[in-house]
């Protein structure tokens, strides 16, 4: 059985963990900058991490050091607008109305996958293929009597692989992720980025009493973006603090595997991977006619229709230079839209 301890086990230290967690993640961002591997300051942690947690360490990052990295991240994604962004937002809804059908497709193909293929019942089935909403998938999974433990090795695999695959793909199509930067132009001024972080910060704790998705990150990039689009608040988010938040983000991707066993990962891991190759080449199908008709690069449009992590997905964008807004509003529009998929697709087979 899935072992759902928590990851900080009592009596432990949550700042040592989270120390113990960092450094592992800072070891596999040296060892895959070594490597020249794409975005290494993400996927060595993100790497890194997921092995030491499939080892058996009792692995996590404190919420306040979460927090402040998505703080950080928001603000650079938040920079990367200007104020021609309101002159594309009209050819957006061609995007979302593509992105919903790719949605279906998606969720159709990998529950036929995950029960022809890998024995799954209908329930598990549909809820592991759900591309999306890991919280309230495993919710609806444990609610239903569902199997919880292969769902969440299988969603925890796309997410790791998804996060894995898009920049390997960017860089096939001639983007460099050798440095991770947000925004562009002068570092912002001291003064301006505290002004902007208190900001996100009550922006982002009302996101979250509202349940947005990623609250603290999109509260930051929504409150950076109105401060750039108005000219109010120049500049970008230096490296010295982005890169640090790069790190803690792969950390954090890495630490979703912390209390699953090898045995089970390896019973899971080949579904995991068909839901995730089945995943990338529906977003790839998809994301080709969208860039065409709205004349953006292939890259930016995969990525926002890449079925990763939200905030992942939103950091990768901006650092090959996709419209942030752009690739923001397809990752929320697709939490938005599979609220109302999973259940459909749970009702039509019954098991609501």
């Amino acid at each position: 059985m899935l072992n759902t301890a928590m990851l900080f086990p009592a009596g432990s230290n949550a700042a040592l963990t989270t120390l113990l967690t960092v450094a592992v993640g800072a070891v596999g961002a040296a060892l895959a900058q070594a490597l020249n591997v794409p975005a290494w300051v993400l996927l060595g942690p993100a790497l890194a991490v997921s092995l030491a947690g499939l080892g058996g360490w009792h692995l996590g990052v404190a919420d306040p050091l979460r927090d402040i990295c998505f703080v950080i991240l928001g603000l650079g994604v938040g920079a990367g607008f200007d104020s021609q962004v309101g002159a594309v937002l009209l050819r957006w809804p061609l995007a979302f109305l593509v992105l919903a059908v790719a949605l279906v497709v998606t969720m159709v193909m990998c529950r036929l996958v995950l029960m022809r293929g890998f024995g799954f019942d209908s329930r598990s089935a549909s809820l592991a293929s759900a591309p999306g909403h890991l919280s309230f998938v495993l919710g609806l999974a444990m609610d239903l009597h569902g199997d919880v433990a292969r769902i969440t090795v299988v969603q925890s695999i796309r997410l790791l692989f998804l996060t894995v695959s898009v920049p390997f793909i960017a860089r096939a199509m001639g983007y460099d992720f050798t440095e991770m930067s947000l925004g562009g132009g002068a570092p912002m001024e001291i003064s301006t980025m505290l002004v902007l972080a208190a900001l996100a910060a009550i922006v982002g704790l009302l996101f979250r009493r509202f349940r947005f998705p990623a609250p603290l990150l999109l509260g930051a990039m929504t409150v950076s973006a109105i401060g750039h689009a108005s000219e109010l608040t120049p500049g970008a988010i230096p490296s010295a603090m982005l890169t640090p938040a790069f790190l803690v983000l792969g950390t954090l991707i890495g630490t979703r595997f912390a209390g699953i066993g090898r045995i089970q990962l390896l019973g899971t891991l080949p579904a995991g991977l068909a839901v995730t190759l089945v995943s990338v080449l529906v977003a790839c199908l998809a994301a080709l006619p969208v860039a065409a008709a709205l004349q953006m690069p292939a890259a930016h449009v995969l990525t926002a229709f890449a079925p990763g992590g939200l905030e992942t997905m939103i950091a990768l964008g901006a650092a090959m230079g996709a419209s942030p807004g752009f690739v923001a509003a397809c990752h929320v529009a697709r939490l938005m839209l599979l609220l109302v998929l999973i259940p459909l697709f749970l009702t039509r087979r019954g098991r609501a």
